[in-house]
């Protein structure tokens, strides 16, 4: 389905041969486990983790929904963390200047976001939530740590069909500087880069 032309634009710019051949090993586990799951027709449910839910596991979350989305991929992705606390309001300003609109549902300390990225899409509803809120899957589903903290906190996340280590650096290190909206463009760039890739290697049931 189409997406906004400034995400389209944004997303075509991305080059994969900015990912290193270590990462690329790294994400060929994600690559494999969905290959697997369409492979025997069974759901795909992404649940990106890391220690806040506030920063890294919402850009991986809406740029996987987004990227599998473009690729017209059946994938529900989700996020969560080992503590709730807020999305980061750098965050949802760095989507909004890469396209997406966004609408803020809710006003309290932990605000209910919705972020649509294409104009007949169903909105992503973000806010920071545990990995086991209720609005995340319980099982059957593939965790991917994007902070090494949560990595190392979470040996085990119940319910999980299989666990994957993809840490990125935390974009926070920059808050209150100047580089603070350059560190968390690069950051949701990488990530989106990442998603392009994985989820331009996945080939579909009725493409042999």
């Amino acid at each position: 389905m189409p997406l906004f032309n400034q995400i389209e634009a944004f997303i075509h710019q991305l080059d994969a041969h900015s990912i290193s051949t270590k990462r690329k090993e790294v994400l060929l586990l994600l690559i494999d486990s969905i290959q697997r799951k369409m492979d025997a027709n069974q759901a795909i449910r992404l649940n990106f983790i890391c220690t806040h839910n506030s920063r890294r596991s919402h850009f991986a979350q809406i740029w996987a929904q987004t990227l599998a989305n473009s690729f017209n991929l059946d994938v529900a992705c989700y996020s969560g963390g080992t503590e709730a606390t807020a999305i980061y309001p750098k965050v949802i300003e760095t989507l909004e200047k890469t396209g997406f609109e966004v609408e803020k549902l809710s006003n309290e300390a932990n605000p209910v976001y919705a972020i649509k990225f294409g104009e007949d899409e169903e909105p992503i509803i973000g806010f920071s939530k545990k990995i086991d809120h209720t609005f995340n899957p319980s099982i059957g589903f593939v965790a991917i740590m994007t902070c090494s903290q949560a990595d190392v906190d979470c040996p085990l996340v119940l319910g999980a069909d299989q666990r994957i280590s993809l840490p990125y650096n935390d974009p926070k290190a920059f808050d209150e500087t100047e580089l603070q909206a350059e560190e968390y463009l690069r950051t949701s760039q990488r990530i989106a880069t990442e998603m392009k890739y994985v989820f331009s290697q996945i080939q579909k049931n009725n493409e042999f």
